[in-house]
């Protein structure tokens, strides 16, 4: 549940049909603030809240750009252009040694292991990979756009790709890693 609250403007986003692009923004726009908001009331630190404060950014420019120009040339890679802030946020977590899933994963795991090595290699893992997922789709985006195809179907299935297979790496890894520590 955490990660799709934490890309639940992505989601608002992709969402919302390619000629309304300006107000599929300001709607992410608005729904990252209000996650953010939400769960600072909730007593979330900002180290957990890496990819929300990201999106508001980029939405915010996102939406300046959208209503300033509603034909701007970013229009057709809006969706490469999201990919790639992704995973730029998650490439800058990982550069400083704060990799956005550990506020994630601290909601759900005791307090006594975020210190630990293994609790932070372990989600310096997940970090990598969905950095990677980012930056593999939003080249495989950008391709789609550059060929006129940014806003198809299979534009469609590689964000959803993009986004379904690391939360399944996420889901398995962890598991895999709590049945060895029980076997252990």
């Amino acid at each position: 549940m955490s990660y799709v609250r934490t890309f639940l403007p992505w989601i608002v986003f992709a969402v919302v049909p390619s000629a309304q692009w300006q107000w599929g923004a300001l709607a992410a726009l608005v729904a990252a603030v209000a996650v953010t908001v939400q769960q600072r009331r909730e007593g979330a630190g900002f180290d957990a809240l890496i990819i929300e404060t990201g999106s508001a950014a980029f939405f915010a420019a996102l939406a300046g750009i959208a209503f300033a120009d509603p034909h701007s040339a970013a229009h057709a890679y809006s969706a490469a252009l999201s990919s790639a802030v992704l995973a730029l946020v998650a490439a800058v977590s990982l550069l400083i040694r704060r990799p956005f899933t550990l506020g994630i994963a601290k909601r759900t795991t005791p307090r006594e292991v975020w210190g630990l090595r293994p609790f932070i290699r372990a989600n310096t893992v997940i970090t990598g990979v969905w950095t990677a997922t980012f930056a593999l789709t939003a080249g495989a985006l950008a391709l789609l756009a550059h060929a006129g195809q940014g806003h198809s179907t299979a534009a469609t299935a590689v964000q959803a790709a993009g986004f379904a297979l690391p939360m399944l790496f996420t889901s398995r890894y962890t598991a895999s890693l709590r049945a060895a520590t029980t076997a252990g």
